[in-house]
């Protein structure tokens, strides 16, 4: 009788320690799972990121048929594709055309010779009827190769992301503004870079109008405003003047500063 008894002692305390020890591993492996899929996701959202950043930095993209091909700049590299290629070239500045607005990149590597040319001009893509604001011709030649291709698209440029959001007027040609310039509220303006328009209020009436964006330019166009009657004091056509003759602009600590060859015209701050 005792015998049985501890057998069935043995017996049972052999399952438990089975089952303790499967319990272990499960708990083992779950976390193992964990571990790995949190390690995955910050990869992910590394690569994520990685993406963003470089998708942020492209200023200028263009493609074209006949035969497909895809041109991207960035602030470091100028990167060509066709259905049998892929070239990554080192950014370059480009050589100003004197009386228009026309760029043209000069590129050669040990491989691969290289001209491009950027010309705001409308450009009708053949395949979607798609209307883009600039032309592009790529002649290309590898060295290996006898004849050169001469390639045909459009193009534009990627506005700055950071641009759109609601400012609020902070310094206008170089003084902090006050209740005394504008009395009723301090003009403001709403950036869309998708749609590449701005709305807004300057200061007496209300305004709309059109983005110029280029590569370090920045120029607000095509403003229309309504025609209320603004107090004497007043410095919405002041103002307004600033906004159309600024060429170029900075962004930093929440500021957006307009500038154009005689100084900062105008600072915003962006709105919380």
């Amino acid at each position: 009788m005792i015998r049985l008894i501890y057998g069935f002692l043995f017996v049972g305390f052999f399952m438990f320690s089975a089952c303790n020890n499967a319990t272990n591993k499960q708990e083992a492996l779950q976390q193992s799972v964990t571990k790995n899929t949190e390690h995955s996701d910050a990869v992910n959202t590394k690569v994520s990121k990685d993406e963003s950043a470089n998708n942020d930095s492209k200023y200028f993209k263009a493609n074209g048929t006949e035969p497909f091909w895809g041109l991207e700049i960035n602030e470091k590299l100028i990167v060509f594709k066709t259905p049998t290629d892929s070239i990554n070239i080192p950014h370059a500045e480009p050589i100003l055309a004197q009386d228009s607005n026309v760029k043209r990149y000069n590129i050669e590597t040990e491989s691969t010779e290289m001209t491009i040319q950027i010309s705001q001009t409308d450009c009708v893509n053949d395949m979607s009827g798609k209307v883009s604001s600039y032309s592009v011709t790529i002649d290309y030649n590898k060295k290996a190769e006898a004849e050169s291709q001469k390639l045909k698209g459009c193009g534009y440029y990627v506005t700055d992301y950071r641009l759109q959001d609601i400012w609020i007027l902070e310094t206008l040609k170089g003084k902090i503004i006050t209740k005394a310039d504008f009395k009723q509220e301090f003009p403001t303006i709403d950036i869309k870079t998708s749609e590449n328009t701005f709305s807004g209020f300057a200061g007496c009436n209300q305004m709309n109008g059109k983005l110029f964006f280029e590569k370090g330019l920045l120029r607000f166009t095509n403003i229309v405003t309504t025609e209320m009657l603004c107090e004497p004091n007043n410095k919405e056509s002041e103002f307004l003047k600033a906004l159309q003759s600024s060429t170029t602009y900075a962004i930093e600590n929440s500021r957006l500063t307009l500038s154009n060859p005689s100084g900062i015209t105008i600072v915003f701050k962006k709105t919380d």
